[in-house]
């Protein structure tokens, strides 16, 4: 009757993200997260990359899109 309402088990924010899970992306790490990780854009979107240091320039894989950041890791 009322559908999947608070129960669809969606994490993405409804999928307004400029990135996709799964999706490989060339960024440059343009920050540094207060744990370590690297962080860079895509379109704007934050994306926090493991083991990424300030500068590198690295082919990245997304592993989980949350409503206004994501978490990669490199491509080796």
């Amino acid at each position: 009757m009322f559908g999947n309402y608070g129960n669809d088990n969606r994490n993405d924010g409804g999928n307004d993200a400029p990135i996709k899970e799964g999706g490989e992306y060339d960024v440059k790490i343009d920050d540094t997260g207060r744990d370590g990780d690297g962080i860079a854009r895509v379109d704007g979107f934050v994306v926090f990359v493991s083991g990424a240091k300030l500068g590198d320039e690295v082919k990245i894989r997304v592993n989980s899109v949350r409503r206004n950041f994501g978490f990669a890791d490199i491509v080796e």
